[in-house]
């Protein structure tokens, strides 16, 4: 599994997220991956990349959202392709508070595009603008995605945990959005169909006439980190700077992080 191969570095992505090691007697395990069955697609193409001896079977199951939900599996059973995967960073057992980005060279967007396809989502929201999310409750995993779009495209994110489950709820939207899934699902690249069909519909927005254009973002200078260090409170460092609340709080948790 070489990992600046466009197609095992999405593959390896898919595995962090949706994958599942478990080990046996002696040196017995598995690697298995179950998704809906209208997904297959992504596993026949796993079991073509995989050099071992795998297997894709299929049930039907009750589950919270269907009386009769049916999905797909794909397994692996070999010592060999586990070893691997463990050094790669697929930890057995639990692992989605765990799982870090891999420490050998990797072709990174074709790796984020495999996060995003097991445990994020694209599309558009009720109000028909267009996102790309990601769910984690992996501090690597959502720090490395906000590190990467603001390197690779400019769109700054900083990582919070959500304090009712813990998890981090990352989103892209408007232009961001629409630039993310452009970069992410380029033509030829290996992805869930459905994903693949909904990036097109995303990278495809234009934003109304009716819409108010997006502010241009403004950058702190030192003085103003200054002013923002030394204020007896957010509120007198806001009125002082002429900025929210919320950015003034934000900027100072940044600094303070150094």
């Amino acid at each position: 599994m070489d990992l600046e191969d466009p197609r095992y570095a999405y593959m390896f992505g898919f595995l962090q997220a949706d994958g599942h090691l478990a080990s046996g007697p002696g040196q017995k395990g598995r690697l298995t991956v179950e998704i809906s069955y209208r997904d297959i697609d992504i596993l026949q193409a796993f079991q073509e990349l995989c050099p071992y001896n795998s297997t894709i079977s299929e049930r039907t199951r009750a589950t919270n959202f269907s009386a009769s939900h049916r999905s797909a599996i794909w397994t692996v059973c070999s010592l060999e392709a586990r070893n691997r995967l463990v050094e790669l960073g697929i930890p057995y057992g639990k692992k989605s508070r765990r799982i870090q980005p891999p420490r050998v060279p990797c072709s990174r967007r074709d790796y984020l595009r495999g996060i995003i396809d097991a445990d994020g989502s694209v599309g558009f929201t009720a109000q028909a603008l267009p996102f790309v999310s990601l769910a984690t409750t992996s501090t690597a995993i959502a720090t490395y995605l906000c590190r990467y779009t603001k390197l690779a495209l400019g769109i700054p994110r900083l990582p919070g945990r959500n304090a009712r489950d813990g998890a981090y709820n990352i989103m892209y939207m408007r232009e961001a959005g629409v630039t993310l899934a452009d970069h992410l699902y380029y033509p030829g690249s290996l992805a869930l169909d459905r994903k693949r069909s909904a990036a097109a519909d995303v990278s495809a927005w234009v934003r109304p006439t009716h819409m108010r254009p997006p502010r241009p973002r403004r950058s702190w200078t030192q003085m103003e980190d200054q002013i923002l260090l030394t204020a007896t409170s957010l509120d007198e460092a806001a009125e002082q700077l002429g900025r929210s609340k919320n950015a003034c709080q934000t900027r100072r948790w940044r600094l303070l992080q150094k």
